[in-house]
Parts: C-alpha cells; structure tokens; sequence
C-alpha cells in the first residue's frame, strides 16, 4: 500500500492547498499534523504517531509540556518582543544560563539569532574578522586573505555564508559563486587537513592563512557520521599550532541530545578537545526557534563590536523564555541522562531485533542513525510512518532516530517493535 493510498480525506484535502500556496522547496509533506503530547502526535484525520524525529532534534520535551506552556504563555502576556535597543531579563539569564553549561570561561559571550544556520552565519563573521588580525592576513606586509576550512559531507545550514560551508553539492551548485576563501578538506583525514594549513605562505603561490576551521562532531545531515576522536585532537592541535580557531557547530549535537550538554563535553568524541566558538539551535528553546553562537574568552568576544553584527528578532523575550524552561526541565528531570541511557536502549534494542534489513546503529545519546543493508530509507520511514512511527530517511541507507529527551523505556520499546517489522525487501530508493 502506497503512502498515497493511506493518507486521510482531511489530509489529503490539506495537502491540496499547501501545493497550491507553498514554494516547492520541501516537496509534498507527509502529513498535516494537527497535535501533539508528550512523544506522540496527532494529524488532522486523527491518526496517532510516535515521534522519533522531534522536529530534527527540536522538540527536546515533546509536544505541549506543561513547564513550557506555562513559560511561553506567561512570557506572551507581558511581552512577546523588545527591540534590541532594550534587553530583558530572559535575555540575560538565558545567555549567562548557556555559557555556564558549556564549560566557557570567564570573558566568555552570547550571539542569539533565530536558527542553526544564523548561528553559523555569526561564527564564520566572527573568524573572518579575527582573521583580519593574523599577520599573514595583513595587506601592507603582502598579505592574502585568511581561509576557514571546512569538511567534506559537512552541513551548516541554507543561508549564503553558511551554504558556503556546506559540502553537499547539489545543494551549493545552483547557487555558486559562494563566498569566497572557504575550502573544503576531506573528513576524517588528517594529511587533508595539513595540507590545506601547509598552502598557508607568503610566495606567488601561497594563501592566505587559515583563519578557522568549522565542524561537526557527528556529521547529522551526512547520516550521523561521528568523527574520530583522533581526527578532532589533531584538528585542535594544528588549530593552536597555526593560531586558528576551532568552531564547533552544535546545532544538532547540542543542549542534551547526545547524553552531554554539549557533545564537545563527550571523552569519546573530542578526547577532551575544547572548541572556541560553539553554535547552537534546534533543541535549545523546545520548538520555538531560536539559535545563537557562544564564543569563548573575552578576546573573541571582543572582536564584534556595537553595529558589526545584528538580528531583529534575536533573543527576543519569547523565545528566551521558552528556552528557559526547556533548560530547566532539562535539569531538573535529568533529560541528559536519559538521553544516554534511552540511547544505549535504543541501539541495543534495534541490534537485537532481528530485522536483516539493519547493519548497525551509529551515533550517541538520542541522536542515532540506523545502517540499513540496501539503500532503501525512504521505503522504510514510509513503512514505518504507515505504522504509526515517524523517523527520517537522512541518508539513502540510514533511518535517522532523534526522539525527544523526555522519550520512555516503554517508548523505545514500542518504536523498536515497530522497526522489527519493517520488510526486508522493500525497493531501492
């Protein structure tokens, strides 16, 4: 039975119009869903669904918690918005909230924007203008303008700048020429890595040098890919070597979802490594959009100064508020904890399922993708949606598994159940 043949009369009458109105930048939705509690939601025909994607890793409580209901509709009847001629208390404590949380030293500084790829846009500003302070960077000594790096099967978001930094092809190509003086070296390999900073140099021949370097630890849109923790030590090591910063781009990885605030904060996927600009989004404020960037010490800090960078609606009271609460419900419910042990749950449950269609599971905490035997994911989120489990076809054989932290024993249980069933000869995509 197709997608097609199951999808109800309201649906199916609601998918009508959304083509009608909509640019075609998403292709045809799913389903029109209308609801949400807890881990579950509704769509408008009232059929039921277990949501193991979380909108992409945002909906860190689920649907309607009752914290963060109460801090939006409370934050709503004194002010949704402020200009940022003014701040707000949510504002500040939000921001002082999330430097704690990531370890940041004293000096250390918040940039809120409205989503991954803005917090990615404000990092990639930020290491072009210290940039601009590397000696071989300087114009009157001969100079070139400085790099960032960035890897291969990388994604940072859809903006210009961050679309720059994004590896996918046929994503970048439309669009090119990009911005400039963003080079793309070879994930994982760390003689594609020294290469890149060895070019750095003076002479006819020479670049300018490397300014940056931006990553993510599991490469989220790639398939949940982590990176060797060897491969990131020597990223940060010819980072200091070459007086070059080190950006970690957080924005799938981070507030809890990979059983640490941070999954820079993980032994085993930095080895203690410690970046100087982290970006954040999706998670942090529990599907209100938000996003931003923490860059670390006060001499980064600095580099931006009143007009060098801006956002109407960043770190707005709204949205400092709903984040807030996510934040808070997040410690005092140990969500991160749970996001570690529902995530050791969910892969060794998926391993010993039995279904001959899954190779393996990769990831950590509640960000994991399963490694299917032939390239047919989008078959088998379409199965799995037809049978109440809503999951992600991230790559053309791995099933993307992203549920909110609040997710249950019986919850991973009852998703497992579901993915035991999935048919092993489903079509090729």
């Amino acid at each position: 039975m197709s997608t097609e043949e199951t999808i109800g009369p309201k649906d199916s009458q609601w998918l009508g119009e959304y083509s009608q109105v909509h640019m075609n930048v998403f292709g045809t939705p799913l389903r029109v869903l209308d609801h949400g509690k807890g881990v579950r939601v509704w769509d408008i025909d009232g059929n039921e669904y277990l949501d193991f994607l979380a909108g992409i890793a945002v909906n860190s409580l689920g649907y309607a918690h009752p914290a963060w209901v109460k801090a939006v509709s409370e934050q709503a009847a004194k002010c949704a918005h402020v200009s940022n001629y003014f701040a707000t208390e949510p504002q500040i404590e939000l921001a002082a909230k999330l430097i704690k949380l990531a370890g940041a030293p004293e000096g250390s500084h918040v940039y809120f924007g409205n989503s991954g790829a803005e917090g990615n846009e404000a990092a990639l500003k930020l290491a072009k203008l210290y940039g601009r302070t590397l000696a071989g960077a300087l114009p009157a000594i001969g100079g070139k303008p400085a790099r960032i790096l960035a890897l291969t099967h990388g994604f940072h978001g859809r903006t210009m700048g961050a679309l720059s930094a994004t590896w996918k092809p046929a994503i970048r190509k439309q669009y090119e020429p990009l911005v400039p003086n963003i080079e793309f070296v070879r994930a994982g390999d760390p003689f594609s890595l020294y290469e890149a900073f060895s070019e750095t140099g003076l002479g006819q021949y020479g670049k300018g040098p490397v300014a940056a370097v931006i990553l993510e630890l599991i490469q989220g849109e790639a398939g949940v890919r982590p990176l060797p923790v060897d491969y990131v030590k020597k990223v940060r090591e010819l980072c200091d070597i070459n007086h070059a910063l080190l950006i970690i781009d957080e924005v799938q990885t981070g507030i809890g979802r990979t059983g640490a605030w941070f999954a820079f904060q993980r032994e085993d996927l930095t080895g203690g490594v410690k970046p100087d600009m982290v970006t954040f989004a999706k998670g942090v404020a529990g599907g209100f959009p938000m996003g931003g960037m923490i860059a670390f010490g006060s001499k980064l800090s600095a580099l931006f100064t009143p007009g060098s960078h801006g956002s109407t609606f960043a770190g707005n009271p709204l949205g400092a508020a709903a984040a807030l609460a996510t934040l808070g419900v997040i410690e005092q419910d140990h969500l991160v904890e749970n996001a570690e042990a529902r995530g050791q749950q969910l892969r060794d449950a998926v391993m010993a399922c039995g279904n001959p269609l899954f190779k393996s599971v990769r990831g950590r905490g509640l960000l994991n993708a399963i490694e299917l035997a032939h390239p047919c994911s989008h078959a088998a989120m379409n199965w799995a949606l037809e049978h109440g489990l809503i999951v992600n076809a991230v790559a053309p054989d791995a099933l993307r598994l992203a549920p909110p932290l609040i997710v249950s024993e019986q919850d991973i249980d009852d998703a497992v159940a579901i993915l035991k069933q999935i048919p092993g000869d489903l079509p090729n995509d």
